[in-house]
């Protein structure tokens, strides 16, 4: 689907043509580093960061060489020799969700990190995913057939029962417990969604609408029929007065969700697309 607004971002494309498919497995170090230029006011040189990423991946390769294959060769290098860190001082500052800002600064969220350690485990033939952990995003890092739950935020320890309980009560309760869902892997596509879903969060929160629209419009390049974020669309389009975007989201909304979701949403969509529509008359 192509763009509900008309950026001319060639960056926008990109990502969406690095997200094509099914989105359970892509290039999430390529893709986060379209998404963050895309983002930008001004066109972004991203071979450096390629270039640091290799020399990591590199950093990596030698240490596993050296020692053997296994999952603290990850903080080893990442957190330790180049010093990444999880941002807990200003973790909600934007830049912390900006692959390239990552990078730049060396520290940054959970999920954004995550792709760093995502991206070199499988540049050493590791399985490694993102995990459904809930309120932390860890990923796990298979090797030689046995699994490790890697935190990424936290200089890329490896957790174990006992910890990621104490990681869950922190969240839900102290009477929460492990369940085998809270270990379910997540598509790629999802991991970049949480990413920028961080900025649109915090766009929303600040009332800013025109930036939070074109977060919008970054989610709908990684993820086309979404039908929540479709929506989500159609309604601050509509409330910064950019009806054709509206519309577009509304009519594609309520061609994603035919026959199934909840009908009142989709009653609701239908009588905002009628309203958008007489407005253009």
């Amino acid at each position: 689907m192509a763009s509900l607004q008309k950026d001319g971002n060639p960056q926008l494309a990109r990502l969406r043509d690095l997200c094509a498919g099914d989105g359970e497995r892509l290039d999430l170090f390529e893709a986060a580093l379209a998404l963050s230029a895309s983002r930008a006011e001004e066109a972004v040189d991203l071979v450096p960061y390629r270039q640091h990423v290799a020399a990591m991946a590199a950093a990596l390769a030698d240490l596993v060489h050296r020692r053997g294959a296994n999952p603290e060769a990850l903080a080893e290098v990442i957190a330790r020799s180049y010093a990444y860190r999880g941002d807990s001082e200003t973790y909600d500052d934007l830049q912390n969700a900006d692959i390239v800002r990552v990078v730049e600064r060396r520290k940054g969220l959970p999920v954004a990190l995550s792709i760093l350690y995502l991206h070199l485990a499988r540049g050493q033939g590791w399985d490694a995913e993102g995990l459904a952990f809930p309120g932390h995003f860890l990923i796990r890092v298979g090797i030689d057939g046995a699994r490790h739950v890697v935190d990424p935020f936290h200089d890329g320890v490896v957790r174990d029962a006992a910890d990621l309980r104490s990681l869950l009560r922190q969240v839900l309760g102290p009477q929460a417990e492990l369940v085998p869902a809270h270990f379910d892997t997540v598509p790629d596509r999802d991991v970049l969604l949480r990413l920028e879903n961080n900025v649109r969060l915090r766009l929303v929160k600040r009332e800013d609408w025109t930036g939070a629209a074109s977060s919008l419009d970054r989610m709908l390049a990684i993820a086309p029929d979404r039908p929540e974020l479709l929506f989500e669309a159609g309604q601050i389009n509509a409330r910064l007065d950019k009806k054709r975007a509206a519309i577009a989201a509304f009519e594609r909304f309520l061609a994603v969700e035919a026959g199934e979701g909840d009908p009142a949403v989709r009653h609701r969509a239908s009588a905002l697309l009628q309203d958008l529509r007489r407005g253009l008359n």
